[in-house]
């Protein structure tokens, strides 16, 4: 590990953070792991965090940390079973397990889908971020369910724009705590980064962003709720977020409240439709509930 410190100088200024930091580093490290740098908070200008597309002032302050060499952060194949429920030349549709992660991170390199498709594929097309290839969304650790992957780059730029302009249909099944009264309710509140604790989301009417959200109960209980929840939105942690809002948390997650006698947040990607980037036509797959949250709702109760 290294530490430097630069000073922008008048020629330097307007430049992307990014992009000056690959020229400032020399070639063998790449505008990928400049990100990378940045997006794990190795990166200060004016000992603040930026993001990648920041434009540098002059006589602004650059601190990096920066891991040498970058080669640590090659991924390796790993032999991780994979349950598939759709594959062709374009995409890979997974059934995602909790408890796998779908990438690695700062200072969790092994053991996610990333390492498992990598062993089973070969190669997955680069994305804006060396540690997520092929990846254009996520579910969160704890979360089971659908997952598509693009294995090339056509898919991966189709499936990015799909996701950004909403065009993607997703819909959870999900256990919550309480009894939910309204059979069918919407939730329209934006969502923000949490003020205090960087790793929550909240509900900001302020500076939040759109978030639309619409649940169905599907069978209640004593203690709580069977709901499926689609969502018009796509924001971090959104089905989290606004089930703590109207004070009906996901059973299990202790971040945001929920009951800890479930021992994971009971969140399920059960369907998740997209255009096919090659073909053009409209594909939808689903996900069995998983069997821990399957096994509860047999028995109605914890």
């Amino acid at each position: 590990m290294e530490k430097l410190k630069f000073e922008i100088c008048h020629e330097e200024a307007r430049e992307r953070i990014d992009k000056y930091l690959t020229c400032k580093l020399g070639v063998e490290y790449s505008r990928v792991y400049a990100k990378f740098l940045i997006d794990n908070g190795y990166v200060l200008v004016n000992e603040k965090k930026i993001k990648p597309n920041y434009s540098v002032k002059e006589n602004d302050t650059v601190s990096v940390t920066l891991f040498s060499p970058p080669g640590v952060l090659e991924l390796e194949p790993e032999n991780i079973p994979l349950n598939i429920i759709y594959e062709d030349e374009c995409v890979i549709v997974i059934n995602k397990p909790a408890g796998l992660v779908v990438h690695p991170g700062a200072g969790n390199k092994n053991g996610t889908l990333v390492n498992a498709l990598l062993h089973y594929l070969g190669h997955l097309p680069e994305s804006d971020n060396e540690l997520r290839p092929g990846i254009v969304h996520r579910l969160d650790k704890d979360t089971s369910g659908v997952m598509v992957v693009a294995k090339n780059l056509k898919a991966l730029r189709s499936l990015s724009k799909q996701f950004q302009e909403r065009q993607i249909k997703k819909s959870y099944l999900a256990l919550v705590k309480g009894r939910v009264e309204i059979d069918n309710g919407t939730i329209n509140a934006p969502i923000a980064r949490h003020k205090e604790n960087r790793k929550k989301m909240e509900v900001d009417y302020d500076g939040g962003k759109s978030a639309h959200t619409v649940y169905h109960v599907l069978k209640r209980f004593d203690l709580f709720t069977f709901i499926r929840v689609d969502l018009l939105t796509g924001r971090t942690h959104q089905v989290r977020v606004h089930m703590t809002h109207i004070s009906h948390s996901i059973l299990g997650d202790l971040r945001y409240g929920g009951d800890p006698r479930f021992p994971r947040q009971a969140l399920h990607a059960e369907r998740l439709g997209f255009t096919h980037p090659d073909t053009g036509k409209y594909m939808e797959f689903t996900a069995p509930l998983a069997e821990d949250m399957l096994e509860i709702v047999r028995k109605g109760k914890f």
